[in-house]
């Protein structure tokens, strides 16, 4: 495969080339290093990354399509990545983010793609920042990372997004867990979706309790919306660029950009050590080593030093 034409096709936003990079990223391609250098190197990342997370059933699909539809009025290139449970049989995402998303599934300024949580725990995918790469690389100027909406433990968002919006919806106690797990601190915007309900209010004014009680320099904004009727789009579009005016005048927004960029080359450098771990299974150096901790001749501390020392 020619490495460097598919790049190009994918700068150029031919949809084909950048659903194939992103394939290639998910599935640990071993031209996965040449990929990443020919979209890194000599470009700066421009994306603006604005991540939705919630409990099940609160609205996020129906509020990232009424999200791209904002977007898109006012002429933004709008990418979206919708975490998706794994298919138990094939491993792959169960795709439906992307057929609720389908009234934007023919507008060429709009790219939609469903990836497997593959097991990863904090309701993202491993391979979500790579595939931010690749659609900054394809000229998407706003990228929507919807996460899988498994509850309380969905806080990795926050350190891939510039902007992280944590929806809740009335009569589901979300009101009461917003305080459990670190939501509360993740939150940049607070969403209340399906503000038509009884119960709206409520949930808004624990929030604005809850709120007051946190020592932040940015106070999140709480957003009552409707998604399916559009209803609050613009409201949460101002709060988003109010926060993102934040994070420029004080250089938040920078620190967040390098604290992605560290954490993205500590995983790689821990997944290649993994697998430099799995190859020690069965080797007589390990086993070596084992030997001596049951005889009392070796602590295991002192032997899994012996073993990092070994493997350079």
């Amino acid at each position: 495969m020619d490495v460097s034409d598919l790049v190009a096709r994918a700068r150029d936003g031919q949809p084909r080339a950048v659903a194939r990079l992103i394939s290639m990223v998910e599935n640990g391609s071993p031209l996965l290093r040449e990929i990443t250098a020919r979209l890194c190197v000599g470009r700066p990342y421009r994306a603006r990354v604005i991540g939705l997370t919630g409990s099940p059933g609160v609205g996020k699909s129906t509020s990232t399509g009424m999200l791209v539809r904002a977007f898109r009025e006012r002429g933004r290139k709008v990418g979206v990545l919708a975490v998706d449970p794994s298919s138990p049989f094939t491993g792959g995402a169960l795709l439906g983010d992307r057929v609720r998303m389908q009234d934007h599934a023919t507008d060429p300024g709009v790219f939609i793609r469903s990836m497997a949580s593959r097991g990863h725990l904090g309701g993202l995918s491993w391979a979500a920042p790579q595939a931010l790469r690749v659609l900054d690389a394809a000229g998407c100027e706003v990228i929507l990372v919807e996460t899988v909406g498994v509850g309380q433990a969905e806080v990795e968002i926050a350190s891939l997004a510039d902007t992280t919006v944590v929806l809740l919806a009335p009569g589901m106690g979300d009101g009461v867990q917003v305080a459990k797990a670190g939501i509360l601190e993740i939150a940049d915007v607070f969403v209340v979706n399906k503000a038509d309900r009884d119960g709206a209010q409520a949930v808004i004014r624990e929030l604005r309790t809850m709120t007051a009680l946190v020592e932040r320099a940015w106070r999140p904004p709480i957003v009552p919306t409707v998604a399916y009727r559009g209803e609050g789009a613009e409201e949460v579009v101002g709060a988003l660029d109010e926060h993102l005016a934040h994070l420029e005048r004080s250089g938040e927004l920078g620190r967040r950009r390098h604290a992605r960029a560290r954490d993205e080359i500590e995983a790689i450098a821990l997944t290649a050590l993994r697998s430099r771990f799995a190859d020690l299974h069965g080797d007589q150096r390990l086993d070596a080593l084992a030997s001596r901790v049951l005889d009392a001749d070796l602590d295991p501390y002192r032997a899994a030093d012996e073993l990092l020392a070994a493997l350079g």
